[in-house]
């Protein structure tokens, strides 16, 4: 019995590819089986080559690899896109009715199942369910349970009527019973269930319930892909709790729309991507003088300019940290899992209000779209702590009142950081403008009070980061003489790869960063190492960059930018060609 299973569906854009690989990736899920799942589409909403992967497993899996058991092929091009994946014993189901693909070679070693998917599906109610037909084929190939199938095309239907799930339910069985009847298809494969109970969910999900969860009542964005899930999520679901979703006309108004629900109290956000942060950064720049808490979910993707809208990319850090004229103040925070995209938007939220400054939270395409699933316990709502910093009300208004009785919101205070009075505080009206200001928030060009507002702004960031743990997390050997740090979405593969060199590769201590800015100080691990590895997502090495400048050390850099993810085993070899390539020139 194989440790994990590696299944996909692969066509064309528009052929129902993600939707059929989300029911089986929760058919799985609810069996209580471990799912990670990836996805390759075309930036285009009709055609190009498009696939759903899976990975499952009993054990948790956090990484894809490079091996694929079990293809649903609705088109040729399908089976050569995946042709490196594929191995001797996998299996390959397709429509061999379908005109396309009468004459498909299936390569030797591999077994093809061809299936009358339309012809099923019309049987079924309509030729639209070919898509369930291969589903319930692949149940049979990898003795999973059809019955565990019900569940998900109930979730997935239900709100179409009892007769279409029902349609569907008898789609995935005509396919399950015509592989069983006329294949002696014998496979390895045996999907075993658990009574586990998992949740699924991708990233930008994720990211929306933790904003739910941090008290989030104000969200304003404009669709883009990879971002437009975070508004997707919490529409129709913060309104349950008294607040409210605007989509808006392009990202400037999404921003300042953000800023006015700030201003007025809220707890806001806004959700873009990195041609939106472009549109954005004159407002942010007026978010960090005007000391308004806000976070800004950048879920990065390829670029520059367009790019590659729907392909993997850790290209936007240098302009998280530097973008914007003048100078301001801010914290980039990047999550390095799915679940950590929950953990750390609560902390976003709360820095923000903490310090009265902008954060940015950043993901990756990578881990936008992946659905992973975890325990329920991991996302604890209950278990939520919210600070919303130095607020002031009436009680506590008066010490900040100047002689003549007015609220000085940007008060000179020795950690930089002011009071904020909620609009309707008495004594707490005050006005505040996006130029140099005074204690009043009054625009000024006083040499004097200038510099005391640039330093006050300044001393936040000093504040937090004697204040706050900005850590990291560590797996591996830690006294092993080969380092590797990464960021982001970048973990999952490593914690794996580094299973993999376990065999015949180095022993590695791999660092795992999920704060940019503020960030741990890795003097001494770097010093300890002999080999120091940066991995990353980007052509240039921006977080190596940032390695080599606190600690004065050069690194070896190992960076992808095909526009798709690093796979655990694949990662393991670069490693591994790391450190020998080192060692050959010492």
């Amino acid at each position: 019995m194989h440790e994990d299973l590696n299944w996909a569906i692969g066509g064309e854009a528009g052929d129902g590819i993600d939707s059929t690989g989300k029911i089986f990736a929760r058919a799985l899920s609810r069996a209580g089986r471990h799912v990670y799942t990836s996805k390759d589409f075309a930036s285009r909403i009709r055609g190009g080559y498009t696939a759903y992967k899976i990975r499952t497993s009993v054990d948790r899996v956090e990484s894809v690899v490079d091996r694929l058991d079990i293809l649903i092929a609705l088109t040729e091009r399908t089976i050569d896109e995946n042709l490196d994946e594929l191995h001797e014993g996998s299996v390959i189901i397709y429509d061999g009715e379908q005109t396309t693909m009468q004459d498909v070679e299936i390569p030797e070693g591999m077994i093809g199942l061809p299936v009358p998917l339309k012809d099923l599906g019309e049987e079924a109610g309509g030729a639209i369910m070919r898509n369930v037909v291969a589903l319930g084929a692949a149940c049979e190939v990898s003795n999973f349970p059809i019955e565990n199938l019900d569940e998900a095309l109930e979730k997935r239907f239900g709100d179409k009527g009892q007769a279409i799930v029902d349609n569907n339910k008898e789609a995935a069985r005509l396919g399950q019973e015509y592989v069983r009847e006329e294949f002696d298809a014998e496979t390895d494969y045996d999907l075993e269930c658990t009574d586990e109970d998992y949740v699924l969910l991708n990233g930008d999900e994720a990211i929306g319930m933790g904003a739910i969860a941090a008290g989030c009542r104000f969200y304003a964005g404009y669709p883009i892909t990879p971002a437009t899930d975070v508004m997707e999520y919490l529409t129709g679901r913060i309104e349950e709790y008294g607040g409210a979703v605007v989509q808006a006309e392009d990202e400037l108004s999404a921003i300042n729309l953000a800023l006015g629900g700030a201003r007025a109290g809220a707890r806001a956000m806004t959700a873009t991507s990195g041609p939106g942060i472009d549109l954005m950064t004159e407002t942010f720049g007026l978010i960090a003088t005007t000391e308004t808490p806000l976070v800004i979910a950048n879920v990065m993707r390829s670029g520059p300019s367009t790019g590659m809208p729907t392909k993997q990319e850790q290209g936007d850090l240098e302009q998280m940290l530097y973008g914007g004229h003048g100078e301001i103040p801010r914290f980039v925070l990047a999550p390095t899992t799915v679940a950590e995209c929950f953990h750390k938007t609560v902390e976003a939220f709360n820095l923000a209000e903490k310090y009265q400054i902008p954060v940015y939270l950043t993901a990756d395409l990578a881990m936008a779209v992946t659905e992973q699933t975890y325990d329920p316990d991991e996302f604890d709502m209950d278990a939520v702590e919210v600070d919303r910093g130095k607020v002031v009300d009436e009680a506590e208004v008066d010490e900040w009142l100047d002689e003549k009785g007015r609220f000085r919101p940007h008060a000179a205070t020795e950690d930089g950081i002011s009071p904020r009075a909620f609009p309707g505080t008495i004594d707490g009206a005050h006005m505040t403008t996006g130029l140099e200001h005074d204690e009043l928030g009054r625009r000024t060009e006083e040499e004097d009070v200038r510099v005391d507002q640039v330093d006050k702004r300044q001393r936040k960031v000093e504040t937090a980061q004697e204040r706050e743990e900005w850590d990291y997390r560590e797996f591996g050997d830690p006294d092993a003489d080969t380092l590797v740090i990464s960021w982001g979405s970048n973990e999952g593969a490593m914690r794996e790869a580094i299973e993999f060199l376990e065999a015949d590769g180095p022993d590695v201590r791999f660092i795992s960063v999920p704060y940019i800015f503020p960030r741990p100080d890795l003097t001494e691990e770097v010093a300890a190492a002999e080999e120091v590895i940066v991995v990353e997502c980007n052509a240039t090495g921006q977080f190596a960059d940032l390695v080599e400048h606190d600690t004065l050390t050069r690194v070896r850099r190992v960076n992808k930018y095909t526009g798709v993810r690093y796979k655990a085993d694949e990662l393991a070899e670069e490693i591994r060609s790391a450190v020998a390539d080192m060692e050959a020139t010492a």
